[in-house]
């Protein structure tokens, strides 16, 4: 079996094929038509088609896309998508029409987490919980290899709770309303706070990721939690954040682990491929 999988993000779409066992057979990326969304669609499907072309000698493969938001469980439209001209669009229906089978959707952070948890960091893991530390922050959860999206395909929304603790100043995030982790834990927030080579900055940003990541700890309780993004590179969080967070999770031991991903720049593209199980 064929997979393919579609990382629509606002700049770049990317495509990959993964044979069963998960190697790459392919992997490209080209610009992302902003604000055409007839145009997002057509560059989607010619990139499946292509990639077909490329490796399949004419078979044809499952697909499944990673997107910057998520489909509504109401309207089956596009909601809370940071590529705007996605929102209130039909995406799912559209691209199965123009490809002639069906397709599955997911949010890129939920693709995330589900590369990690197939073959990735958190592999073997009943519970994982995947966390994008980029320029927005994002949450994604797996269970027993599947993605829960809840009720209102909001599961793993974590950026937006506010921040628990005391803080001096809360600022507003785009969203509407203050103190969202996200406005704490970006990177733009750690780079206005002092940035990562100041040490205060960096022991204030580690004292709030453990607060933060305690609370989904004590709600979830993940076997694993597996940071991407940008700031996932920063290796002192592995060891300092575990420490910190033992003081805010109600339990006399924390057996979660917190890992860095494996899969890089690629989990979010490889995710959207393993939509379609084995």
């Amino acid at each position: 079996m064929l997979r393919i999988g579609i990382d629509l993000g606002g700049t770049k779409t990317e495509i990959v094929v993964l044979a069963d066992n998960g190697r790459e057979l392919l992997r490209e990326r080209v610009a992302t038509p902003r604000d055409d969304y007839v145009g997002t669609v057509a560059t989607i499907a010619g990139l499946v088609r292509d990639a077909e072309a490329k490796v399949g000698a004419g078979r044809t493969a499952s697909v499944g896309v990673g997107i910057p938001g998520a489909e509504s469980r109401v309207t089956g439209l596009i909601k809370n998508a940071n590529s705007t001209w996605l929102i209130g669009q039909p995406l799912r229906a559209d691209l199965a029409a123009a490809l002639g089978r069906p397709v599955r959707l997911a949010n890129d952070a939920n693709c995330f987490a589900l590369s990690e948890a197939t073959d990735g960091a958190a592999a073997g893991a009943n519970v994982v919980f995947g966390v994008i530390l980029g320029t927005g922050v994002g949450g994604g959860i797996v269970v027993d290899g599947k993605v829960l999206v809840g009720a209102n395909a909001i599961a793993g929304e974590w950026g937006h709770n506010p921040l628990p603790g005391d803080e001096a100043i809360r600022p507003l995030c785009y969203c509407g309303r203050q103190g969202c982790i996200e406005t704490f834990l970006s990177g733009p927030a750690l780079a206005a706070d002092g940035g990562a080579e100041n040490e205060a900055a960096m022991q204030r940003y580690e004292q709030r990721l453990a607060r933060a990541l305690a609370q989904v700890i004590n709600i979830l309780d993940p076997d694993v939690i597996v940071l991407g993004g940008g700031l996932s590179n920063l290796d002192r969080l592995y060891d300092r954040v575990p420490r910190l967070w033992s003081a805010h999770v109600f339990s006399d031991a924390v057996a979660t682990r917190l890992v860095k991903n494996r899969h890089g720049d690629s989990s979010g593209v490889r995710g959207a491929a393993w939509l379609w199980p084995k």
